[in-house]
């Protein structure tokens, strides 16, 4: 018979053996994101998959929060982040060691995340927006790359934890490989 893992069996790290162990080279930026429930699953999406980390940019929310916790489920203890203040300075930081930034918003740029050409040898920062109104401008005058989820019913987005859900998924296949 078929039954399910306990925790004990299904032997994750500790806290303190994620946060030494080597990380995917991809990070998730969270751009004026304002649902802390939201930000708290970019933060469980970076555990569960072994980013390197979660940067908040004009976030309503940041940890220790309430509505992150219930989602994060301790995510915020094992997942690095960092606050960003100032974009320019991030992005250029970033790409000078090495990370490309990937906007995913519908734009009139935008190709299908399948058609994109990841490499694992590459570094990437996953640009997600605001419930709303999407990725800034700010961000968008300043990225090259931007992809969107192909959809096929009749709502135009998908929230945006479950888009990161998807997206991130599909770059870390590319690095298992």
């Amino acid at each position: 018979m078929v039954k399910k893992l306990s925790l004990d069996e299904l032997q994750r790290d500790s806290i303190s053996q994620f946060q030494s162990k080597e990380k995917f080279a991809i990070r998730i930026l969270a751009d004026h994101i304002r649902s802390g429930h939201n930000i708290g699953s970019f933060f469980r999406i970076a555990d569960s998959f072994g980013f390197e980390a979660v940067d908040l940019f004009s976030c309503s929310v940041k940890p220790p929060h309430p509505e992150i916790h219930k989602t994060a489920i301790g995510a915020t203890d094992s997942v690095n982040w960092n606050e960003v203040f100032d974009i320019d300075d991030y992005l250029k930081e970033k790409r000078n060691q090495g990370f490309i930034p990937i906007v995913i918003e519908q734009t009139t740029a935008s190709i299908p995340l399948h058609q994109y050409p990841i490499s694992k040898d590459e570094k990437y920062i996953l640009i997600f927006g605001n419930e709303v109104h999407g990725v800034c401008d700010e961000i968008l005058l300043r990225c090259k790359h931007f992809l969107e989820i192909p959809q096929f019913g009749t709502k135009h987005s998908l929230n945006v934890s479950v888009a990161a859900g998807i997206v991130s998924w599909h770059f870390l296949n590319y690095y298992l490989e």
